[in-house]
């Protein structure tokens, strides 16, 4: 659980991390900063992480879990649909290339059949 709670915070400190770079990266010691609540979020003296997820991230999950739920419900059933309609999709293309390329090879081997004379097909040994 408290590797857990680290790799939430770290994620939301990385996303958020991405636009404070450009913004306040002027600032002196900023990287220094950085470093240290980095140390902080992972040691296990302070429990950074632990302490943050606990006071920001848990509340604001518990406030819309509801929400959560029914939008993963939604996500499998549309996830469930678009399977099915991919699956079908994929059986009507393979079936309409084999059926293609069994009536072009059907029309090959009929020309080439024709092209061959009797004594052509005299000639081809037997096979037992």
């Amino acid at each position: 659980v408290r590797w857990m709670m680290y790799w939430i915070i770290f994620a939301l400190f990385m996303a958020t991390e991405t636009f404070t770079d450009l913004l306040i990266s002027w600032f002196p010691f900023y990287y220094e900063i950085k470093m240290a609540f980095v140390i902080w979020l992972l040691s296990p003296y302070t429990r950074g992480a632990s302490l943050l997820y606990r006071k920001f991230v848990h509340p604001a999950l518990s406030r819309r879990e509801k929400e959560i739920d029914t939008y993963i419900v939604r996500a499998r059933e549309r996830s469930y649909e678009t399977m099915v309609r991919f699956g079908k999709r994929g059986l009507n293309i393979a079936a309409t290339a084999a059926v293609q390329a069994a009536t072009k090879s059907q029309g090959v081997l009929a020309g080439r059949l024709r092209s061959f004379s009797m004594q052509d097909l005299r000639s081809i040994p037997d096979e037992a």
